[in-house]
This record gives C-alpha cells, sequence and structure tokens, in this order.
C-alpha cells in the first residue's frame, strides 16, 4: 500500500476513535453531576429525588459502556473510570440509607477496579453523614456511621495489588486518615457530652439542696 493510503486509512479510523471520545466525556461528566446531586438529595433526606437522580446515572454508566465496547482503550481511561467510581460512591451511599444490601460490581456493570475505588470514595462520604448527624446531636447514629466506617476500610486494607493494576493504595492512604480523624470527633463529643451531663448532675444537685434549705 502506497504510505498515503494507509495514513488516510488511520486518520479516518483515529477520527471515529476521537469523535466517540467526546462522546464518552460528555457521558461522563453527566454521571459525574447526576451522581453528584444524588448524594447532596441524600444528605438533605430527599430519597426520593436521589433514587430518580441515580437511576438516570445508571442508564447513563451502562450507554457509556455499550457505547465503549469495541474501545477499551477508551472505556478504560481517567474520565470513564471517575464517572463508574462516582456511581459506585453514590450508589454504595443510597444502599447504606435505605436497605444495607449493596449491589456488586457485576450488577452494577462496573469493572471491579473502578468499584474498588469508590469503595474508597464511600469512605469520605460516609464520613460527611457521620459529621452532619455530629452536629445534629445525633451521637448514637454518629457512632454506628463511624462502626461501619471500619468495617469498609478493614475490607479495603484487605486488597493489596500493584498500582498498574489498581491505585487502591492511595485510597486506603485517605481512607486511614479519614477514620483516624473520625475517631477523634466522636471520642471528643462523647466526652463532652459526659462532661455536660455532670455538669447538669451537679446544676440539678444544687437546685435540689437550695430548694430543701427555702424549705427549712
Amino acid at each position: 500500500m502506497r504510505i498515503e493510503d494507509i495514513i488516510g486509512a488511520i486518520k479516518k479510523e483515529l477520527d471515529e476513535k476521537d469523535t466517540l471520545r467526546e462522546e464518552a466525556l460528555q457521558i461522563s461528566r453527566e454521571i459525574v453531576r447526576l451522581s453528584g446531586d444524588s448524594i447532596k438529595a441524600m444528605h438533605r433526606g430527599d430519597m426520593e429525588l436521589a433514587k430518580e437522580r441515580l437511576t438516570k446515572a445508571g442508564i447513563l454508566v451502562k450507554q457509556l459502556k455499550e457505547k465503549l465496547v469495541n474501545h477499551p482503550d477508551l472505556y478504560y481511561t481517567g474520565h470513564v473510570q471517575t464517572a463508574n467510581q462516582e456511581f459506585v460512591e453514590a450508589t454504595l451511599m443510597y444502599h447504606y440509607l435505605t436497605d444495607r444490601d449493596f449491589p456488586s460490581h457485576e450488577e452494577l456493570g462496573i469493572p471491579p477496579q473502578d468499584y474498588i475505588l469508590g469503595v474508597g470514595d464511600f469512605i469520605g462520604e460516609l464520613r460527611r453523614y457521620f459529621l452532619i448527624n455530629l452536629m445534629q446531636g445525633n451521637i448514637e447514629v454518629a457512632e454506628s456511621t463511624y462502626r461501619f466506617m471500619e468495617e469498609v476500610y478493614e475490607e479495603l486494607m484487605t486488597l493489596e495489588y500493584p498500582k498498574g493494576l489498581v491505585n487502591v493504595r492511595q485510597k486506603q492512604d485517605q481512607a486511614r486518615y479519614i477514620l483516624e480523624r473520625t475517631l477523634e470527633d466522636i471520642t471528643r463529643a462523647k466526652l463532652n457530652m459526659k462532661l455536660q451531663q455532670k455538669m447538669e448532675e451537679v446544676l440539678n444537685a444544687r437546685k435540689d439542696s437550695g430548694s430543701s434549705d427555702e424549705a427549712k
């Protein structure tokens, strides 16, 4: 073949791939947006809206996989991987707040590597939920969330793979830091609660003592 014919054929193939890449990028961005909207709705307590956004994101996740089925070089890339992670994070959060029956990566149609990275991000989202409840004075809910974060972290730490396969080490390091901060927060909150209870007991005891003196 002439070199110009070879280059021409390659140009045609790359033009098609570039068009697919742009379409995949747009879909990926929409998945990220919908997943983020879903999580925001969850934290507002609007589970119906959260489910709606999550359902739309799930449809796009499947469309994206089908669109790139013959282009693994485009599917296993940064922006698609990020979209999958965001979807996994939002999905796991939704099921944590509802039935605690978490879907597998096969059920979601997500590569195992992306799912694992999404699990790492899930721990961070659990901390956000923990903090919301802590600020609202829901100590028991906050502590229960922390205990679950520990469980997820322990499972995440069983994974030992090279960065070239899945960059789980970074997620593990982030999760460890998040867990340490969360433990400090719950410990401080419980100590403050005990101190407040003691102070109330002292004040009540003084009031009772004062009432008894007045009665005399």
